[in-house]
Formats: structure tokens, C-alpha cells, sequence
């Protein structure tokens, strides 16, 4: 599996290339701005983006949704609960973040997801964790031996705001303690901001 992580936008979101290096097939994980750099990464690693995956809707995970899928033919997929923030400039909060994305909205998505799903691109198989709390329909996606947590989790003990429109602490915690705490120690964390951990460090220094 390749793994390719670009520092996009105004609030440095880790977009994520995910591929396979048989088929050279790619998932990408949350285009929240720069869609040439994700383009030249791309095309860089020879590989074929065939899947757009949000974490959440915020614009900043969203905002290269439009360039890139109509640059390559991939279908978009998020959270199920989420869907609507992708059209909706409210939901997605890109009115506060005028310096860069005011008013950027995704086309409508063309597959949702649940828990228990699963996202494919040749050999990479990516499962869908329905994480809320960050919003209401936010996901984490596990493959071997990593997991790309969106704004749920971050290194050295940061979790995702939950004070913005449908953010819940409590389904936060839950999300963080029965989805992702209860991984093997040596799963890698690609967040959505900030240096990749593990859950071995992050369940170490836990707490509520």
C-alpha cells in the first residue's frame, strides 16, 4: 500500500493518497484545497484516483472535491449524515473560513457510507468506522495496519472540536474509547491535521 500524505489549504489538512501498487489504483482522503498539487502528486506516483473520500464535511476537507473529481472520474463518498455539507455552504462552515473557501461547496456525493462499509481501489481495502462527535456523520477508515481519523484524533492527545454545528463531546469520546482506542497498539493514526501517531501513545496519555 502507498501512502502519500500533501498539506493542503489555509489550516494545513493532510490529504491522503492511498494506493495500490499492483494495480496503482488510489483512494484519496479529504482534497480540502490545492487540487493541482494533489493532480501532480498523483500523476508523480502514476497512480489513478478512483475514489474521493471525506472524512467530514467541513470545507477544509472538501474544498478540492469538485477540481479533482472532475479531473479524474472519481466518485465522492462520505458519511452518510454528512452528505449534506457538501452542498450546503452553512453546513460546511465555509462562511467563517472567508480567507480562503467562502462559499466552496463539492458536488453531492455519489456514494454514502456507514459503518461496516468498505472502500476499495485494486488491492487497498479501507473500512469504514462511523466515528461522530466532530460532526454528526464523520468516519474514520481503517485498512492494515493504519487508520485515518479525520478530525476525531490527533498525536500527543488532541481530539476534534466539538462545539461547532453537531459536534457532541460525549459521542466524541465514545467514537475515540470503542472505535479507535481499542485497536492494536501498533496502528498508525494519519490524522487530519498534524504528525501521524499511533494508538499505542494515544491510548497511553488518554483521558476524558
Amino acid at each position: 500500500m502507498i501512502i502519500s500524505t500533501i498539506r493542503v489549504g489555509a489550516f494545513g489538512t493532510n490529504c491522503y493518497i492511498v494506493g495500490c501498487e499492483t494495480s496503482k489504483e488510489a483512494i484519496v482522503i479529504d482534497p480540502g484545497d490545492d487540487a493541482d498539487r494533489i493532480l501532480e502528486k498523483l500523476k508523480a506516483e502514476g497512480l489513478i484516483c478512483k475514489i474521493i473520500a471525506n472524512t467530514h464535511g467541513h470545507v477544509d476537507h472538501i474544498a478540492a472535491n469538485k477540481a479533482l473529481a472532475e479531473a479524474t472520474g472519481a466518485i465522492i463518498a462520505i458519511g452518510a449524515e454528512d452528505a449534506p455539507a457538501l452542498e450546503d455552504p452553512t453546513l460546511n462552515l465555509s462562511p467563517a473560513f472567508s480567507s480562503f473557501a467562502k462559499g466552496k461547496t463539492s458536488p453531492p456525493a455519489d456514494l454514502l457510507l456507514a459503518e461496516g462499509d468498505t472502500l476499495y481501489a485494486g488491492g487497498v481495502c479501507l473500512r469504514v468506522l462511523h466515528t461522530p462527535g466532530h460532526t454528526p456523520g464523520s468516519i474514520s477508515l481503517l485498512g492494515e495496519g493504519v487508520v485515518f481519523s479525520g478530525d476525531v484524533i490527533f498525536a500527543q492527545g488532541g481530539i476534534g472540536r466539538t462545539d461547532l454545528p453537531g459536534g457532541s463531546y460525549d459521542e466524541l469520546m465514545e467514537s475515540i474509547e470503542e472505535k479507535l482506542l481499542v485497536l492494536p497498539d501498533e496502528t498508525l493514526i494519519y490524522p487530519g491535521h498534524g504528525p501521524f501517531t499511533t494508538i499505542g501513545w494515544e491510548r497511553a496519555g488518554f483521558s476524558r
